[in-house]
This record gives C-alpha cells, structure tokens and sequence, in this order.
C-alpha cells in the first residue's frame, strides 16, 4: 500500500511548499484567491520530514514574482515558492522577508494617521535573531510581526 498522499500536478502556475502548519488559510486570505475563477489546491497539516507537518498551496495560471511572494514571508518565512509550467518546476525560490512592506496590512495602532487619511501603511522590517518586527513610517510605533498580520 503506498502511504504517500497524491495531489494533483498542475501544469501551469505557482507551488507554495514548505509552509508552517496553520499559516495556509491566512496566506489564502491575504492573497484573497478564494473565487469561482481561480483554481486552488490546498494541502493542511501534511506530513514533511523536514517541519513534522506542513501546508501546501497550489494556484494554477498565476506565477508568483518574488516581490508578491516575499509580502508572505512574514506568514512562512521558510516556505518555497516553485513556479511550474508545462508540469516541470522552472523556477524555485525561497521567501525573504523584504526591508519595507507597503498597503499590506494595516497598522494596529488605532490612533495611527493611516486609519483616518487615504494613506497606505507602510512598516519597515526589523529581524534580531528569529524575532520580526515592524515600524510605522507614520507613527513610528514598534510591533511584534504576529500583532500586525493577525490584526489584517
């Protein structure tokens, strides 16, 4: 008996690997893919050798630029982005955290110009050791990175 899962091989798109388990359903949100036009695969809590279980999501005719796909490092810092086309994988990537994010989420401090002006947030990236966080341009104010994607 094979005790391998199989999953569709999608001929044209973008492959998210490697994602933490529970990050999936957020990175779908951000990405806000869910519609009747674009076709999904998704994976939760798989197994993996190398995290124990992991999340997998399939996008079929979107192929991801780093910089779209780097907005999701803060969601799976260690996932890999595989871009296939004709069922072959031709290009493979890892996420990386970028040095500023921009109109991705919004800032958790409620007093913030960016809840009353149309601005777009804008945070830069601090990385100590394994800890992120994330300064407002506007009212300068520090986060931990889970305040700031789980307030989006």
């Amino acid at each position: 008996m094979n005790d391998k899962m199989q999953v569709e091989a999608i001929k044209r798109g973008t492959v998210i690997d490697h994602i933490p388990s529970g990050q999936g359903l957020k990175i779908l949100n951000r990405l806000q893919l869910i519609n009747d036009k674009i076709r999904l695969t998704v994976g939760l809590n798989l197994p993996s050798g190398q995290f124990g279980s992991k999340d997998i999501i399939k996008v079929e005719n979107w192929l991801f630029s780093k910089d779209e796909a780097n907005e999701l490092a803060l969601f799976a810092p260690d996932a890999t982005i595989n871009i296939i086309e004709e069922y072959d994988v031709v290009s493979k990537f890892h996420m990386e955290l970028p040095d500023e994010l921009t109109g991705i989420f919004p800032c958790p401090n409620t007093n913030c110009i960016t809840h009353s002006e149309p601005v777009d947030s804008r945070f830069s990236v601090k990385v100590s050791g394994d800890k992120v966080r994330l300064r407002c341009h506007y009212c300068e104010k520090m986060f931990r990175k889970e305040l700031v994607i789980d307030s989006a």
